[in-house]
């Protein structure tokens, strides 16, 4: 059964995007133009109370019955654990990607959003937040440089959630001023991502930007 999938052209929205077309599972896109507030109408927010995409409706949920879920870390292991797929089983290999998914939800993503609110879209306006936002930024690839040196993704050898869910904020590494150069491991995995054919149709859903 068709999956709905409420989502925007953003890096969050896009996490799940990929997952779905990695999991090859069939969906259907609803566009939820965060721009004119359309994450604010009363329909949304029955899907999604805290006025954020992306969101999915699954007919098939667990039961057979239709489910609503909200927040990407949540539907990204949602989606792993309904197919089996993305997401190691075995509590070691399972809590270390797990760890690195919750490093990109705590830090690679609120602290880059934070970056291309100050650096992208309001240059000049707040020179203390734009350095401490670049600083923590470059500090956080450095984290990720680190640990690509060690293991070829995130949690280890396998692709998976925690790269799925990274790879859309690196992705905008222009909007942060980083130069990924500057960081070789993080270099050869984001290519090594960008060239997966699913990760290319997630990333344009809804529509490139």
């Amino acid at each position: 059964m068709t999956i709905d999938l409420y989502t925007w052209k953003t890096p969050n929205g896009r996490k799940v995007s990929i997952m779905l077309e990695e999991l090859a599972l069939p969906y259907a896109v609803h566009e939820v133009n965060i721009g004119q507030g359309e994450q604010h109408e009363p329909a949304f927010l029955a899907i999604s109370p805290n006025n954020k995409i992306p969101a999915i409706v699954d007919p098939d949920g667990p039961a057979g019955e239709p489910f609503s879920l909200f927040e990407t870390g949540a539907i990204l292991i949602y989606l792993a654990e309904k197919t089996g797929r993305l997401l190691p089983t075995a509590a070691r290999e399972r809590s270390v990607a797990m760890q690195w998914l919750m490093w990109q939800m705590g830090g690679f993503g609120p602290m880059l959003g934070q970056a291309h609110h100050f650096l992208h879209f309001n240059p000049g306006k707040a020179p203390y937040a734009e350095e401490r936002y670049h600083n923590e930024s470059r500090r956080l690839y450095d984290v990720l440089d680190r640990r690509l040196g060690e293991a070829e993704h995130l949690a280890g050898a396998d692709y998976g959630i925690a790269d799925i869910a990274t790879f859309p904020w690196a992705a905008r590494h222009a909007w942060h001023r980083v130069e990924l150069a500057d960081y070789p491991n993080v270099k050869r995995w984001y290519d090594a991502l960008a060239a997966r054919p699913a990760v290319q149709r997630g990333m344009v859903v809804p529509a490139a930007g």
